[in-house]
This record gives C-alpha cells, structure tokens and sequence, in this order.
C-alpha cells in the first residue's frame, strides 16, 4: 500500500476498523475519506495477504519502477539514434579497409593476388 496521500499506519488502522465490524460507510463518514478508497485498500490488503488474485503492493511498485526504467532507456536510445542521425549528415561514415564501395570486401583490380577466389 505505498500509494502517496494517507501514511500506511492509517490506511492500516483504518482496515483494522472495519475489519473489527464497523461498516466502511460510518468509518468513512467518522474520518472524512471515500468510501471507494477504503475499499481500494481493503481489496489491496486481500491481494498483498493471498486471499485474491492480483498483484501485490511490491509486485505493483516493482512493476512501476521497471516501467520507469524502460521509459528512461527508450528516451536514451531515441536521443542516440537522433544524434547518429544528425552526425550521419556532418560526417562521413568511415571506409572500412578493403571495402570496394559495391558491397563487397576485398580489392579489385591489377592488385588482385593470382588464385585467391574468383572463377
């Protein structure tokens, strides 16, 4: 139950409340908060004990921080490739030794060694 906005000692005390009988309605009223949160954080709290499906608070923050991450790692790739991008226009790429410029490696020509492949 790591949501920001009511520490986890209230959350808990409230559950605790209705837990005990007291009707989510009148908790509600007594406290001034929703009625919907309070049974947002009772169904959380039978997912984090097992008694539901769903994921847990740490499986959820856990999940966020990857989220978090994966968007952080896409912004980087996105700045790289836009950088390649712009450089590819300023610079040239660089000729690899033996590159002949039609897709072939190798030389051509009179400097060709007599027997090394070809027909």
């Amino acid at each position: 139950m790591a949501r920001p906005g009511y520490p986890d000692q209230f959350r808990r005390k409230v559950l605790d409340l209705v837990q005990s009988g007291r009707s989510i309605a009148d908790v509600a009223r007594d406290l001034d908060i929703s009625t919907e949160t309070i049974y947002a954080w009772r169904r959380q709290d039978r997912i984090d004990r097992g008694l539901a499906p769903g994921l847990t608070s740490t499986e959820k923050t856990e999940l966020a921080t990857a989220n978090k991450r994966i968007a952080e790692l896409g912004a980087e790739l996105a700045t790289h490739r836009r950088a390649r991008e712009l450089l590819g226009k300023v610079v040239p790429p660089k000729t690899v030794r033996g590159d002949r410029g039609d897709g072939r490696r190798g030389t051509s020509g009179p400097g060709r060694r007599p027997g090394a492949g070809g027909v």
